[in-house]
């Protein structure tokens, strides 16, 4: 970027600035003359100077110019005008003032709304080229540079900068004829005015000024400690296991709260400082009316001036002072915005960013990473200036699979990363045939070399999401969206130097991954999964998952015949008992009470949990079907219950969870409720009805054992389950996708959708039984790559953190097998799983990349067995032996179709 902001706005926005500012001058001669028919209106119209001389009409329109004495005198006439009466010109000269008060009205609406669109594009060039250059980071400036500061700067801190940017040269245009337009007219009617007025502007522009560099320096110290305060509010989210493991609330609390105090104090000098600078500007813009109230009045006293032109130079200076307040603090804002850009360029400077490389090169160097590969004296150096590598050197030729024995050194983890890319900083040079591995543009690098280090990093999003992540080099081909809202988005991605390629064009060139569309790379994505020993995992995201039946009507049509094939399993092995199926005749005995009132899944949030006894509808539904006070009078006794059993019990009690109908926290809510209500009354107002209504709707009577529920009150909430249907349904909004034995529920999990019923809590193991029973189903009925593939979309949560260490690694390692890479890089991606594990997966490894390069970093030489090249290093030197080849892969933990389900997965 520029180290001008002035430079940087004209190279990318002069077209659209010297349109406004050629229509800003356009709009002066309609400003001059609303500042000269205050003078004509009293004047002519009513002292009637225009009907001095017994005429009984005047010219209205009449179009001349008169020259000021001072300016030689004479007049040029352009049109005589229309006669008219006193009465008529008066309202004729009132009319046309009002014409052009919309006319400069029109002006000002299209000139401001064309420099909001001229800072917005240009905030969104600004931005996007932030964006860019944090993408050229390079290794050594990303541990040095906070990604919170960073993200702040991109996000707020360009925000003030983008609203100047229309204002940069149209404002002060725009004001500055403003201003001398009204001084113009104010000395057109005289010229001593004109000159006091034009002293009093000089003094405001000089003086204001200087008197607010004090406010640069407290905005620029003020916008430091802001940044500093996001930046340490971001190292505490980062790190705040540590403050619970540590208990450092209070030292974290006081930390914050010095660095607010130091931005109050900072911002009260600002205040002490704006104010006294706006005292002083409201003073000088009063002191010029004093001026031509009475040396005005003094010359219209001695005939020299006449009313109307007084009145004309009071009303022109009324306009006169708000383009000058408005251009001081255009000029205020300039220096302040100019600071904020020069913080901007100096956070985002040339050393801390990897040079640019063109496209035709990228695509001229992009071959295969294969042939000699040769270090040659490397040397790097730890934090204590102790040589890591002295001088070292090494050959060896690719493709090849190379075990770095780190035994205990960082050496090899060092070479990993050098071999990777991660490392630029080191002295030496490493080579790949002629090629200069660290001139390789990274385009070729990051399509030919994958990394995959211990610390793997996951963005927000789907399994899949991620493990495509490394196939999204460049768009191959565009879908189809609507013309003109495609050509109105290329249009303004060309004005604002954004990219024209949509996120919704096709990115993956699915022939260097070998399958044949996204259906097949899903396949590919499962396979490599199972491979890798996540299959079990993803089949049990998949059972989690959810199936649109509109999109995959196929599907949903297999998994209802699943259903049926899973019932008929029950039947013919004796298992009926451990699902009570859902029967929209009778109560299901394992359901809570509001599932079995709704027989469906809620879709929005006021029919879930406690919100659902708030509902109007639902309750009125109640009422219909006349349960209500039935289950207040359950909720009593539930709470009644729940206070005796509480009673002296901790938070966090495992009763707490066992009888989930009352938290630790509302337990005094209730107990105020049972004081007010000792037994179910009438006078009983709709607050205390409505929460203990909530207590009954979470009640499993075979889960908790209670004995509140008889037959007569299950039959008649199964009869008020018709009642809910039916006014749900008529309601504008039904948020509850009802059960159908004939169909799928899209708003259930498909593993609900399999079982279509509750798993029973009298029968003991049998949520194992029924998880076996379902996949024994799922791989007869061909559903398992299927349900794998629903379980790509399970989310992995901000950093992978929904995830576990072994599922994040597994992804990584996915994402890097996926995208078919020269050389894969391993180092500690492994960690997270035991050493047999561990071993096993390293086989497979060598097992999947025989015609590929491996370099892999193993603690010691028991675990480097089946590489091709061992590489040690001892005191800063490197020594490589190539071995007799690999051995056999052996079998890799058992994929999904024989893992045995997780005991408790299946609800």
């Amino acid at each position: 970027m520029d180290k001008s902001l002035f430079r940087y706005i004209w190279k990318h926005s002069k077209r659209d600035q010297l349109i406004v500012c050629a229509v800003v001058l356009a709009s002066q001669p309609f400003y001059f003359m609303s500042l000269d028919l205050p003078r004509q209106i009293v004047n002519e119209a009513i002292q009637g100077e225009a009907f001095r001389d017994g005429n009984t009409t005047a010219p209205f329109l009449k179009l001349g110019i008169d020259l000021p004495s001072w300016l030689g005198g004479g007049s040029f006439q352009i049109f005589e005008g229309f006669q008219l009466s006193r009465v008529g010109l008066l309202f004729g000269l009132s009319t046309l003032f009002l014409f052009f008060v919309i006319i400069n009205g029109g002006f000002k609406y299209w000139i401001n709304v064309a420099k909001g669109i001229l800072g917005e594009r240009m905030l969104r060039r600004m931005r996007f080229d932030l964006f860019t250059m944090v993408l050229r980071f390079t290794p050594e400036a990303l541990r040095t540079v906070k990604s919170s500061e960073t993200a702040t700067i991109i996000k707020d801190e360009v925000e003030p900068i983008g609203g100047f940017i229309g204002d940069a040269f149209i404002t002060p245009v725009f004001l500055t004829m403003q201003a001398a337009t009204a001084l113009f007219f104010i000395m057109v009617q005289n010229v001593w005015l004109g000159l006091l007025a034009l002293g009093v502007v000089g003094i405001q522009i000089i003086i204001i000024p200087r008197l607010r560099r004090e406010l640069l320096r407290l905005g620029r110290e003020r916008q430091l400690a802001s940044r500093e305060l996001a930046g340490r509010i971001g190292e505490v989210l980062d790190g705040i296991e540590v403050v619970h493991v540590h208990h450092a609330y209070n030292w974290e609390r006081a930390e914050i709260g010095n660095r607010l105090y130091t931005l109050f104090d900072i911002r009260v000098k600002i205040y002490n400082r704006k104010f006294v600078v706006k005292f002083l500007n409201n003073f000088l813009s009063q002191l010029t009316p004093f001026f031509f109230y009475a040396i005005g009045g003094y010359f219209a006293l001695r005939g020299t001036l006449d009313i109307g032109q007084l009145v004309a130079v009071i009303s022109a200076y009324r306009e006169l002072p708000p383009p000058l307040k408005e251009l001081i603090d255009w000029d205020q804002q300039r220096l302040d915005v100019q600071v904020k850009y020069d913080q901007v360029t100096q956070h985002f400077a040339d050393e801390r960013l990897a040079p640019l490389i063109e496209a035709r090169e990228e695509e001229a160097q992009d071959e295969p990473l294969v042939g000699a590969l040769a270090g040659e004296d490397l040397r790097v150096s730890d934090p204590h200036g102790g040589m890591i590598l002295d001088s070292a050197s090494f050959a060896l030729d690719l493709p090849a699979r190379v075990a770095l024995i780190a035994a205990g050194s960082p050496a090899a983890s060092v070479m990993a990363r050098i071999v990777a890319r991660r490392t630029p900083g080191f002295g030496g040079e490493i080579r790949i045939g002629e090629r200069d591995l660290m001139r390789l543009p990274p385009g070729v690098v990051g399509r030919r070399i994958a990394y995959a280090g211990i610390d793997p990093i996951l963005f927000p999003g789907t399994i899949r999401d991620n493990l495509i992540y490394g196939l999204r080099f460049k768009p191959l081909g565009k879908t189809e969206e609507g013309r003109r809202e495609a050509e109105r988005r290329v249009a303004e991605a060309l004005r604002t130097g954004n990219p024209v390629e949509s996120i919704s064009d096709q990115w993956i060139d699915y022939e260097r991954v070998g399958a044949k569309d996204a259906d097949d790379l899903d396949r590919l994505l499962v396979h490599l999964l199972n491979r890798i020993g996540m299959g079990n995992e993803i089949y049990l995201f998949g059972l989690a998952g959810r199936i649109d039946p509109d999109k995959d009507p196929d599907l949903a049509e297999r998994v209802v015949d699943a259903r049926r094939g899973l019932y008929d399993t029950f039947r013919s092995s004796g298992m009926a008992d451990l699902v009570e199926p859902f029967d929209a005749d009778r109560y299901n005995d394992q359901a809570t009470i509001a599932e079995n009132l709704l027989f469906g899944v809620p879709t929005t949030e006021e029919f879930m949990g406690r919100r659902l006894a708030e509902n109007s509808d639902f309750r009125s539904a109640l009422d219909k079907a006349g349960v209500t006070d039935d289950l207040v009078h359950m909720g009593l006794q539930i709470a009644k219950t729940m206070t005796e059993i509480f009673q002296g019990l901790p938070p966090g009690h495992s009763l707490f969870e066992q009888f989930s109908f009352v938290g630790a926290e509302e337990l005094p809510e209730f107990e105020a409720i049972l004081r007010r209500h000792p037994r179910p009354s009438e006078d009983m107002d709709r607050d205390d009805r409505v929460r203990l209504l909530s207590l009954p709707l979470a009640y499993v009577e075979a889960r908790h054992r209670l004995g509140l529920l008889d037959d007569r009150l299950k039959t008649e909430l199964v009869q008020a389950r018709r009642f809910v249907r039916e006014t749900l349904e008529k309601s504008e909004f039904a948020g509850v996708d009802f059960y159908d034995p004939e169909r799928i529920t899209a708003a259930a999990p498909l593993r609900d959708n399999l079982l279509f019923g509750r798993v029973s809590y009298r029968v003991a193991n049998a949520r194992v039984r029924v998880a076996e029973a379902i996949s024994t189903v799922v791989r007869e009925m061909g559903l398992l790559e299927d349900i794998q593939r629903i379980g790509l979309d399970q989310q992995v949560g901000t950093a992978g953190r929904l995830l576990t260490p072994q599922e994040r690694a597994s992804v990584n390692l996915v994402r890097c097998l996926v995208k078919r890479p020269d050389i894969l890089v391993i180092d500690g991606a492994l960690a997270p799983f035991d050493e047999a594990r561990a071993q096993q997966m390293t086989e497979l490894l060598l097992d999947l990349l025989e015609e590929q390069s491996l370099f892999m970093v193993v603690p010691n030489e028991r675990q480097a067995k089946g590489f091709d090249v061992l590489m040690r290093f001892k005191d800063g030197q490197v020594t490589t032996e190539t071995t007799t080849g690999g051995r056999e892969p052996e079998a890799m933990e058992p994929g999904p179709e024989a893992a045995q389900p997780i005991e408790g997965e299946v609800a």
